[in-house]
C-alpha cells in the first residue's frame, strides 16, 4: 500500500495492531487481509504439512495460485498443530500479546482445542475474537458447516443474477465470505476505536488512527 508522506502513520492507519489470523480458505483470511492493508501486524497460523487450502487453488501463475496471492498478502506465516497440546501452548504464548483473533472454523472446534474465547481470555483479558461461520456461534443451526455457496443461496442473491432462461447463477467471485470478511474487519478494529482516538472537550472526535 502506498501512503502520502505526510501521512501520520508511514506505516498505515491501524500501525501497532497486531493480529492473528487463525482461519482458513476465505472468510477469516480475507478479513485479516483488510487489516493488515491498513498496517496491523498479522501472523497467518498455518496447519504444518499442508498450509492453508488456497495455496493450491486454480488459477496458478509460475506455480503459485493467484488466489494464495490475494489471501496470503501482508503476513508472517508460521505453523502450528492446534489440536495438539505443544501447539495449544505456543498459540497461547502468541495470544498474551496480541490484540485480534480472527477465526472461521466451524462453532465448538477451538473449545474442544482448549482455545476458545474463554480460554484465551484468561492469558489476555484484553483480547477481540473474530468468530466467522455459516450459522452464527449458537443457534439451531450453529452446529452446521457453512460455505459461501450456501449463504449466497440461502440469501436468494443468485434468483436475480445469471439470465432470464436459465437457472440461478453464483456469483464468479466468493461473495457471501467477502462480505463476512469485510464485516468482521470492521467490527474488530470499532472494539479498538476508544482507545486509539483523542477527543476534544465537547466530545467530538479530534483524530482517530482506524479506518
Amino acid at each position: 500500500m502506498v501512503l502520502d508522506s505526510s501521512d501520520e502513520s508511514p506505516n498505515g492507519a491501524l500501525a501497532g495492531l497486531s493480529v492473528i489470523d487463525a482461519g482458513t480458505t476465505i472468510a477469516g483470511p480475507m478479513a485479516a487481509s483488510f487489516l493488515g492493508d491498513f498496517g496491523a501486524d498479522v501472523v497467518k497460523i498455518e496447519l504444518p504439512g499442508h498450509g492453508d487450502p488456497t495455496r493450491e487453488w486454480a488459477p496458478k501463475k509460475d506455480g503459485v495460485s493467484l488466489w494464495w496471492k490475494v489471501s496470503g498478502r501482508n503476513k508472517q506465516m508460521i505453523t502450528l498443530n492446534l489440536s495438539k497440546p505443544e501447539g495449544q501452548k505456543l498459540f497461547k504464548r502468541l495470544v498474551a500479546n496480541t490484540d485480534i483473533i480472527i477465526e472461521n472454523f466451524r462453532p465448538g472446534t477451538l473449545e474442544r482445542w482448549n482455545v476458545g474465547y474463554r480460554d484465551l481470555v484468561q492469558v489476555n483479558p484484553g483480547i477481540v475474537m473474530v468468530r466467522i461461520s455459516g450459522y452464527g456461534q449458537d443457534g439451531p443451526y450453529s452446529h452446521r458447516p457453512g460455505y459461501g455457496t450456501i449463504a449466497e443461496a440461502m440469501s436468494g442473491i443468485p434468483s436475480f443474477t445469471g439470465f432470464p432462461d436459465k437457472p440461478p447463477t453464483l456469483s464468479a467471485f466468493p461473495l457471501a465470505d467477502a462480505i463476512a470478511a469485510l464485516f468482521g474487519a470492521m467490527g474488530s478494529d470499532v472494539r479498538h476505536l476508544p482507545s486509539r482516538c483523542r477527543w476534544d472537550r465537547r466530545g467530538s472526535v479530534h483524530r482517530c488512527q482506524p479506518l
